[in-house]
């Protein structure tokens, strides 16, 4: 939705449109897609466990990196070519660049659904993860359906109607939950295996970009029947306006793609070390030896050595080579007979990849509520660039410091406690959303990505900062930076037998820790009247470690007091880890308000922000 922004309003001046009434607006629709999300993520890791878990996201992460790069700049520049051509007048054009737009979209995303159906097991290869293929398989279709949604998404956002465009997200999410969960459902009570029941999951999925799909062309062709069929303007060349979508589109999709890269690469290194470890570097175990059950392993290792050629090392590139042929043997006839070594081979290779499984697994539930605190950024980092364009283009100087200031001090004032808050009570949430993973693994994980939560949260705003003042490739160069860092330290954190996956989070922190750090040196460096930092951050930080401090105290009082015979049971975790929630809360808002850690300029660019300052009588 475009947006028109200002500086904040000054007294006795007319009214103008708030900076954050937009984001807010953004983040109701954000809010409820999350909330559908949410009650489809939280269920689903405990029906298909931490395996299923670990097959799910690692197909998930294939599908994200074909997906970006066949739609995340084009409905961007779809929307600003149809805007621009409208307020020409030129409806011819816009019939064209939307025409030319679906062909390309279909182009690729054809291309994407043949390598994600054909090349699937090859794919999974790629992940460590053999048992991802059928629902790399499940979500092809996908592919196509999501880049013909993004035309029409394009379209009717340049003509300033985001209202399907929000539709058919929800109803996305609403069939994901409806027909994902209830097939996973189906298939574990089946009794199917769980990379079985993780792929039915993630056809729903497939189904919520179809029956989407369905609706936003009905939405366009509703939309079409009300616009002037004549039009007396000579539309474009396609291939200029092929020229132009190619233009916008590529540098957003480079920088949208970096992430998800990143994420397939270090997942599947992180992986890939997990059972190289395993097998290597048997004093690992004890890390694991509390959820673990390493008799299986250790049978199989003992089988495959004994199969050995005298003086042939019993390491996980020799396991590799005698495994990989087997596997195209078995490709072409799966009738093959296999020797006794070679049979010792596939089930070493299928007991690695199980534990290996397993551990991340865990660390996917982990990051699946790491990831809702920067989802709720996206309100305001998608508000930031009209707002402080618009500003830069009004040669307001000051208004885009203050706007840009405010940013990022309503960012501090969220990611600092909701990144606390992880890392305070890591464990208990946990266990409280995910009985069925391993509490004692997947909690502290999620306490160490909660210090990252506040990198990541702060970094995304910065980057909206440097691209509203037109620096759209220094964002790109850093997280190419923050990245090779995160693959570095994960690849060799996870050899380490006594941190495994326990360091993995380390990747996350040193990264956007990282690209947080040189951004705000950039941002202090690149742009006029840059924000003063020490003011944006010491107050919430104070106030998110006393608010840290005590919901930490107010859990270990309440998990005392209700345990029974020393144990605390799955009820009084959670009356002890929502109560101490709440605690925060207050905690934190108190705090806020006493330490005046946000301004009357902050909340006037608020929805009826005039009238909280009066209240809080700032």
């Amino acid at each position: 939705m475009p947006q028109r922004d200002t500086a904040p309003r000054r007294s006795g001046g007319p009214k103008q449109n708030t900076f954050f009434g937009g984001a807010a607006i953004l983040a109701a629709g954000i809010l409820i897609v999350k909330l559908i999300g949410m009650f489809y993520k939280i269920p689903l890791i405990n029906i298909i466990g931490d395996q299923g878990t670990a097959d799910f996201n690692n197909a998930y992460n294939i599908y994200a990196v074909l997906l970006t790069i066949s739609t995340a700049g084009l409905p961007v520049a779809v929307s600003k070519l149809v805007s621009e051509a409208n307020a020409l007048n030129r409806r011819a054009q816009v019939r064209r660049i939307f025409r030319v737009a679906l062909l390309l979209f279909l182009i690729l995303g054809t291309l994407s659904f043949l390598v994600m159906y054909f090349r699937a097991d090859w794919l999974a290869g790629l992940m460590n993860d053999s048992k991802a293929a059928a629902g790399i398989q499940a979500l092809a279709p996908a592919v196509i359906c999501v880049g013909c949604l993004a035309a029409f998404r394009g379209y009717t956002q340049g003509h300033s109607n985001m209202t399907p465009t929000s539709v058919s997200q929800i109803i996305e999410a609403l069939c994901k939950l409806v027909v994902g969960l209830g097939l996973a459902w189906w298939l574990v009570k089946a009794g199917q295996p769980a990379e079985v029941a993780a792929a039915g999951a993630i056809t729903g999925v497939t189904v919520g970009t179809i029956v989407a799909l369905a609706y936003m062309i009905l939405s366009f062709t509703f939309f079409r029947s009300q616009e002037p069929r004549l039009a007396d303007d000579v539309p474009d060349a396609a291939g200029s306006i092929l020229k132009d979508i190619l233009r916008i589109a590529i540098p957003i999709t480079l920088s949208s793609s970096m992430v998800g890269i990143v994420t397939v690469i270090d997942s599947s290194l992180v992986q890939g070390q997990l059972q190289r470890v395993l097998l290597e570097k048997p004093d690992c175990w004890a890390l694991y030896a509390e959820f673990v059950d390493f008799a299986p392993l250790e049978q199989a290792i003992s089988a495959w050595r004994d199969s050995l050629a005298a003086g042939t090392a019993g390491t996980m590139a020799a396991l590799n080579q005698q495994v990989e042929p087997l596997l195209a043997q078995l490709q072409k006839d799966p009738q093959a007979v296999l020797s006794a070594g070679d049979q010792a081979a596939l089930a070493l290779r299928d007991a690695l990849e199980s534990i290996s499984r397993a551990l991340y697994g865990n660390y996917s539930g982990a990051l699946n509520i790491y990831n809702l605190p920067t989802s709720l950024m996206a309100a305001i980092t998608a508000s930031v660039i009209p707002a402080v364009s618009g500003a830069l283009a009004r040669r307001d100087r000051r208004g885009a410091a203050g706007i840009s200031g405010s940013a990022l001090r309503i960012t501090a004032l969220l990611a600092f406690p909701m990144g606390v808050g992880l890392f305070v009570l890591g464990t208990p949430i946990m266990r409280l959303l995910f009985p069925s993973l391993t509490t004692q693994l997947a909690g502290p994980l999620l306490s160490t990505l909660g210090l990252a939560t506040v990198f990541v949260c702060m970094m995304l705003v910065c980057n909206s900062i440097l691209q509203a003042h037109g620096f759209v490739n220094l964002p790109v160069m850093v997280m190419v930076l923050g990245g090779a860092v995160k693959i570095f330290t994960n690849y060799n954190v996870v050899a380490i037998s006594k941190v495994g996956i326990f360091g993995v989070p380390m990747g996350n922190i040193l990264c956007f820790g990282l690209c947080l750090a040189l951004d705000l040196i950039v941002i202090s460096r690149v742009i006029p009247k840059r924000p003063q930092y020490l003011p944006i951050f010491l107050k919430p930080l104070a106030a998110s470690a006393l608010m840290g401090g005590g919901a930490w105290a107010v859990y270990g009082l309440l998990s005392r007091l209700l345990a029974r015979g020393g144990e605390l049971s799955r009820t009084g975790n959670a009356a002890a880890t929502l109560t101490a929630i709440l605690v925060a809360v207050v905690i934190y808002g108190v705090l806020i308000i006493a330490l005046h850690a946000i301004s009357r300029e902050d909340l006037s660019l608020m929805p009826k922000g005039d009238k909280l300052a009066r209240l809080l009588r700032l």
